[in-house]
C-alpha cells in the first residue's frame, strides 16, 4: 500500500461515513448540558453546604425536573460517547499503522484537548470538560485494545474510587464557601484569575468522575453497540428501562434538599444524597444513550431516512465540540456579572429556557454548516493538529 493511501485511510472519517446513533446522542446530550449550565447560573446549589434559595412554584418544578433528569446525567453520557470515539479513532489507525501508532495518535489528541480546555477555561467558562477528557485520553490510550473483562473491571474499581474522590473533593471545596455560596467575580481579570487557579483542580476531579463512563464507552465501542443497535436491541432496551428510572429515583433525595422539603438535613445526609445523585447519574447517562440508539435505529429504517430534525440534531453531534464551546460563549455574554448579567432578571425557569434557546441556536448553526459541507471549526482544528494536513486530502462532504 502506498503512503498516500495509508494517510487517507487513517485520517478523520468523512461525514458521509458516520453512524447516526452516536452523532444523534451527542446532539441530544448537548441539550442536557445547556440546560444544566443555564440552571446553575440561576441557582448555584452547593452540595457541601445545603445552601438553597427560596423557589416559587414554577421554579420548584423546574429545579426538580433538572435535578432528576439532567444534572449529573448529561456528563456521563458525554464521557461514554467520548470513550466510544476513542475506539473509533484507534480502530481506523490501528488497521493500517498498528497499535503503537494508534496509541500515539490518541495521546497526541489528548494533549491537544488539554490545551483546548485550558484556553476554554481562561477565555470563557470554568465548567470545562475538555481537559478532563484529554487527561483520560493520555491515561487510557491503550484501552481500545484491552479485553472486555479488563475494561469492565478497571471501570468498576478505578471508576468507583474516582467518583468517590470527586465527591469528596467537590464537597470539601464547596463547604469552604460557606452557606452564602461563592460570590461571582465582578470583573474580567478577577474571573480569569479565579478560573485559571481552579482549572487544574477541577480538571483532575472531573477526570476522576469520568473514568467509569469513558471506559464503559470503550467497551460499548468494542461491541459496536451504537453503530449496530439492531444487533444489541435487548441490551439497549434493558439499559434504558433500568438506567433512566434508577437515575430518577436516585435524584429524589437531592430534590428534597434543594427545594427545601427536607429542612436542615445535616452534613452527612447532604453528602450522602449528593453521592447517590452522582452514582445513579451514571445509570441515567447510559440509559439515555441506549434510548437514543434505539430511536436512531428506527429512524434509519424509515423509507424516507432519518428526517430533517434528526439530521439537524446529528449535525449538532458532529459539531459537538464547536457547539459546546459556542454554549460557553453564550454564557459569557449573557450571564456573567461584568457582561449582560441576565441572572439579575431571570428566575430559574426562565434561565433554563434561555439554555434551551442557546442549544437550539447551535443546532441551527451546525445544521447549516453541515449542509454546506463543513466540519465544525473546533473539530477541524483538532483534527488538523492531531493528524496533520495530508497533501491531496479530499474535501469534506456532507452526507445524510
Amino acid at each position: 500500500m502506498s503512503r498516500p493511501a495509508t494517510r487517507a485511510a487513517t485520517g478523520p472519517i468523512a461525514a458521509a461515513g458516520r453512524s447516526l446513533p452516536p452523532d444523534l446522542a451527542r446532539g441530544m446530550m448537548l441539550l442536557i448540558i445547556a440546560v444544566v449550565h443555564a440552571y446553575l447560573f440561576a441557582f448555584p446549589f452547593l452540595p457541601g453546604t445545603g445552601h438553597t434559595a427560596d423557589l416559587g412554584a414554577a421554579d420548584t418544578v423546574t429545579s426538580s425536573l433538572v435535578t432528576l433528569f439532567a444534572e449529573s446525567r448529561g456528563y456521563p453520557m458525554f464521557a461514554a460517547l467520548f470513550g466510544y470515539g476513542l475506539v473509533m479513532v484507534a480502530r481506523r489507525q490501528d488497521a493500517t499503522n498498528g497499535a503503537r501508532a494508534a496509541r500515539r495518535l490518541l495521546r497526541r489528541r489528548g494533549g491537544w484537548l488539554i490545551a483546548f480546555g485550558f484556553l476554554h477555561v481562561v477565555l470563557l467558562y470554568a465548567g470545562d470538560i475538555l481537559t478532563a477528557y484529554g487527561i483520560l485520553a493520555l491515561a487510557f490510550a491503550g484501552a481500545p485494545r484491552w479485553t472486555p473483562r479488563r475494561i469492565l473491571t478497571t471501570a468498576a474499581l478505578l471508576g468507583g474510587a474516582g467518583a468517590l474522590l470527586y465527591s469528596a473533593g467537590m464537597l470539601g471545596m464547596t463547604a469552604l464557601a460557606g452557606s452564602a455560596g461563592i460570590p461571582a467575580p465582578d470583573s474580567l481579570p478577577a474571573d480569569v484569575a479565579g478560573r485559571a487557579t481552579a482549572w487544574p483542580i477541577m480538571a483532575v476531579l472531573l477526570a476522576l468522575t469520568s473514568i467509569a463512563p469513558v471506559l464503559i464507552g470503550v467497551w460499548a465501542a468494542q461491541q459496536r453497540i451504537m453503530e449496530q443497535p439492531e444487533q444489541h436491541r435487548a441490551l439497549l432496551r434493558r439499559t434504558a428501562a433500568i438506567g433512566i428510572p434508577v437515575a430518577v429515583l436516585g435524584g429524589v433525595p437531592q430534590v428534597l434538599i434543594i427545594t427545601g422539603a427536607i429542612a436542615d438535613p445535616g452534613t452527612w445526609a447532604t453528602s450522602a444524597f449528593f453521592v447517590l445523585h452522582l452514582f445513579t447519574g451514571y445509570a441515567g447517562g447510559f440509559g439515555y444513550a441506549a434510548l437514543i440508539a434505539l430511536v436512531a435505529a428506527r429512524l434509519v429504517r424509515r423509507p424516507a431516512g432519518p428526517g430533517r430534525i434528526a439530521t439537524a440534531l446529528a449535525a449538532c453531534g458532529q459539531w459537538s465540540m464547536t457547539c459546546y464551546l459556542l454554549q460557553s460563549v453564550a454564557w459569557f455574554v449573557l450571564f456573567y456579572a461584568y457582561t449582560l448579567d441576565l441572572t439579575r432578571f431571570l428566575n430559574v425557569t426562565a434561565a433554563v429556557l434561555v439554555g434551551v434557546a442557546v442549544w437550539l441556536a447551535t443546532v441551527v448553526v451546525a445544521d447549516l454548516g453541515h449542509r454546506a459541507g463543513r466540519r465544525g471549526p473546533a473539530e477541524a482544528l483538532l483534527r488538523r493538529l492531531t493528524y496533520g494536513a495530508p497533501a491531496g486530502a479530499p474535501p469534506v462532504t456532507a452526507g445524510r
